[in-house]
C-alpha cells in the first residue's frame, strides 16, 4: 500500500518542487496584537524534507492549509506567522507570498533562486482547494516542475493540492516525513511480531469501528477505552448511566465482540471507572466498579484497576498501536487514565506507534514522545489508513511513472 516513489526517486536540482506539506499548527494571539505559532511540532517535522530539498539546489514552494476559512481570506488564518517560525527554523529565510496563485505568489516564485524557499498563502483560501477544482490545480502545478507531498496530515482529503497537482506535475514523490508515516503505519498491517496490542479511545465508536475491524484476526489484544468504551460496555449489557453512548452502533459493537471471538482478538473492556456528576471540569467524581456507575452518572476516565491490567498488557507487546484517550484528559481529575497507559506505552521495548491527534498530544505534554517508535502527525489520515483505506494522495504519487 505504501510502495510510492520518495526522495530517492528525484533530482531536485536546478528544479522548482512544489511541497505539499501540513503545517497546520495551533495559533496563539501576540502582545502586540498579532499571532504566533503555539505548538511547532508539525513544522519541525517538515524540516527534513525542506532541507534536503534546499541543500541539493532546489527552488522550494511550500504549500497547506491552516484551519477552516471556508473558501475565503481570513486574517486571523494567514500563515504569516508560520512562514516567522519556519524561517526560524529552516535557518534560511522563508519569503512569504501574499496570495495562493495570484500575480504575488507567481512574482515570488518567478524571482527564486536554487536553495530559496517561498510559502503560499494558506490553500483553503482559495474556494477550489477543498473541492479539487481543476482551475485552481493547474495554477498550482503552473508554479513548479517537481511535486513532493510531505503532508500525510491531509492525505486522506482529495483536495486540490493534494491530489489535483500530482496528477498534472512529474515526478511527484513523497516526502521524509511520509515516508515515515508509510512505513510505520504499513508495519502494523503487515505481519509485525507478537503479540501485537491495540489501544483504542477517544469520544467516538463509530470513528473506530472501520479501524477495529480490518485489526481483528491482526491484532492479539485491543484494549478499549475513553467514552468509546460505553457503547461496548452498554452493549454487552451493562448499565452506564449517563454516559455517552451511540445508541445506533449498539449492534455494530456486539457484531465486532462476536468477531473477535471468532477471529483469536481478545477485545478487553475497562472494569473500573471515574464517575461524575455532570459533564464538567470541577464536578464531584470518586472511582467505582463499573457495575456501580449508578444511573444519574457517567464514566469519564479509566479507573486504576483497569490501568494496572492495561498496562500489564502492554508490557508484553512486541507491536503496539494507540490511538485515542482513555478519559477527558484535558481535565486533571480525568486524566490519570491517560498518563497511565502512555507511561505504560513509552516503557514498552516492542515497536511503538501512537495514531497521531489527541493520544499523540498526550504523549507530548508528558515528554514522552521520544520514547515511542513513532508518533503520527495524521489522527484522521492514519484512522484511515489503518482501516485499509487507499488515502488519494498515496494513490496520486503512485498513478504511473512517477518521473
Amino acid at each position: 500500500m505504501a510502495d510510492v516513489p520518495g526522495l530517492d526517486a528525484l533530482d531536485p536540482q536546478g528544479r522548482t518542487v512544489l511541497v505539499r506539506a501540513d503545517l497546520n499548527v495551533p495559533l496563539r494571539d501576540t502582545a502586540d496584537g498579532g499571532k504566533e505559532v503555539a505548538d511547532d511540532l508539525r513544522i519541525e517535522a517538515s524540516l527534513p524534507t525542506l532541507e534536503h530539498l534546499t541543500l541539493e539546489g532546489a527552488r522550494v514552494v511550500v504549500m497547506s492549509h491552516l484551519g477552516r476559512p471556508k473558501g475565503r481570506f481570513d486574517e486571523e488564518l494567514s500563515l504569516r506567522p508560520v512562514a516567522q517560525r519556519l524561517t526560524e527554523a529552516l535557518g534560511t529565510p522563508v519569503t512569504m507570498a501574499a496570495d495562493v496563485v495570484g500575480d504575488d505568489a507567481r512574482a515570488k516564485v518567478d524571482a527564486l533562486e536554487p536553495g530559496q524557499v517561498v510559502l503560499l498563502e494558506n490553500l483553503r483560501f482559495e474556494p477550489g482547494e477543498e473541492a479539487n477544482a481543476p482551475d485552481l490545480a493547474d495554477a498550482l502545478a503552473a508554479l513548479g516542475d517537481a511535486y513532493v507531498d510531505d503532508a500525510f496530515g491531509a492525505a486522506h482529503r482529495a483536495h486540490a493540492s493534494v491530489v489535483g497537482v500530482p496528477e498534472r506535475v512529474r515526478p511527484a514523490v513523497a516526502g521524509e516525513l511520509m515516508e515515515a508515516e508509510l512505513k510505520s503505519l504499513s508495519h502494523l498491517l503487515g505481519s509485525p511480531p507478537k503479540p501485537f496490542v491495540a489501544i483504542l479511545g477517544g469520544a467516538k465508536v463509530s470513528d473506530k469501528l472501520g479501524v477495529i475491524d480490518n485489526l481483528l484476526g491482526t491484532v492479539d489484544k485491543l484494549l478499549i477505552g475513553g467514552a468509546m468504551a460505553y457503547t461496548f460496555l452498554a452493549a454487552t449489557g451493562h448499565d452506564v448511566g449517563k454516559s455517552k453512548v451511540e445508541e445506533d452502533r449498539l449492534e455494530d459493537c456486539r457484531a465486532l465482540l462476536e468477531k473477535a471471538d471468532a477471529s483469536g482478538t481478545a477485545i478487553t473492556l475497562p472494569t473500573d471507572v471515574v464517575a461524575a456528576d455532570e459533564f464538567a471540569e470541577d464536578t464531584a467524581h470518586e472511582t467505582v466498579r463499573v457495575e456501580e456507575i449508578g444511573a444519574h452518572r457517567m464514566g469519564l476516565d479509566i479507573g486504576p484497576d483497569t490501568v494496572a491490567a492495561y498496562a500489564s498488557v502492554i508490557a508484553d507487546a512486541q507491536t503496539l498501536l494507540w490511538n485515542g484517550p482513555m478519559g477527558v484528559f484535558e481535565w486533571e481529575a480525568f486524566r490519570f487514565g491517560t498518563e497511565g497507559v502512555a507511561r505504560a506505552v513509552s516503557a514498552c521495548t516492542g515497536f511503538t506507534v501512537i495514531g497521531g491527534g489527541d493520544s499523540a498530544a498526550a504523549i507530548r505534554q508528558l515528554g514522552l514522545a521520544s520514547e515511542v517508535s513513532h508518533v503520527s502527525t495524521g489522527g484522521g489520515a492514519s484512522l484511515e489508513f489503518l482501516e485499509g483505506v487507499d488515502l488519494p494522495g498515496v494513490a496520486a504519487l503512485r498513478q504511473g511513472d512517477s518521473g
